[in-house]
């Protein structure tokens, strides 16, 4: 009992009881058995909210979990179903995981800190599971961490761009907190109605309180910002500023490079056109 009790620390389980643990040597995976405690059954998955319990339904599943050393680790409960009236027969909640989730709240939570701190390849290798599930894991996480968090808060100067992915054949639309230099909201898209619904999410309200807003010299983006934003004063980006320079500073450079080459050919044509002096010409008496 003491044993189990240890693992159930491992495992970083709460409202949970492991019943038994089997290491299968021809998979090299560790199965721990676990069930919910009692306060944690017979709950809807998605309100959370206790209701009577339907059938058995699946049967037994698996959850994986953080990785014992180099030893894969899945946690195996019965799924069955309960029926709730607010969203019908559905599976019931287990407090290891998120609903229709394969990993547990642990493993979801180290992969989407990895998204952030390396590339996704490289969290694919390291927890041995697939590219799509990566992308998968950051969703549910995002959906969660969104429900805690107000990403609009506090917004008074923000920066909008947009860019390209997939070798320039799309866009995304980003705005950021010059504040803290955070990524606060991003969609698909690059025109104005893909614009207006960040506006249309951050609301009127707080709209009126952004004072500044940069940008580059997109038409779209100035006029959603002169009619979103009317008390915003309107600044050019320092990444656009330093890139207009250059490009201006290399049209001079081109015009001075071409004048140069003209001026060059023309002093040449002009000395040899010229006439031989004369004195040059004659041989010297003797």
């Amino acid at each position: 009992m003491r044993s189990l009790t240890l693992w159930r620390t491992l495992l970083g389980v709460d409202k949970t009881v492991v019943e038994d643990l089997n290491l299968d040597p021809v998979a090299g995976v560790l199965v721990a058995s676990v069930r919910p405690t009692g306060s944690a059954r017979h709950r809807c998955g998605v309100c959370l909210k206790r209701c009577p319990r339907y059938d058995r339904g699946a049967g037994r599943r698996r959850w994986r979990a953080l990785d014992a050393g180099t030893i894969q680790v899945y946690l195996e409960a019965d799924s069955s179903r309960v029926s709730c009236r607010e969203h019908g027969v559905i599976v019931a909640a287990v407090p290891w995981a998120r609903h229709q989730a394969g990993h547990t709240h642990h493993f979801d939570s180290q992969v989407a800190w990895l998204a952030t701190q390396t590339s996704k390849a490289a969290v694919t290798v390291l927890m041995r599971i697939a590219w799509r599930t990566v992308g998968a894991i950051i969703t549910r996480v995002w959906a969660d961490t969104e429900k805690l968090h107000d990403p609009f808060a506090g917004l008074t100067r923000i920066g909008i761009d947009e860019i390209s992915y997939k070798r320039g054949r799309k866009f995304l639309t980003v705005v950021v907190d010059h504040d803290s230099g955070r990524l606060v909201w991003a969609a698909p898209g690059q025109d104005k109605a893909t614009l207006g619904t960040f506006f249309d999410a951050l609301g009127a309200e707080r709209s009126a309180l952004i004072t500044h807003v940069s940008a580059d010299g997109a038409a779209w983006i100035a006029s959603v910002v002169a009619a979103r934003c009317p008390n915003a004063v309107r600044c050019a980006d320092p990444f656009h500023v330093v890139k207009w320079a250059t490009e201006a500073l290399d049209e001079v450079r081109k015009a001075a490079w071409t004048e140069a080459r003209k001026q060059a050919r023309l002093n040449e044509s002009r000395t040899v056109g010229r006439p031989v002096h004369d004195a040059q010409a004659r041989p010297h008496s003797e």
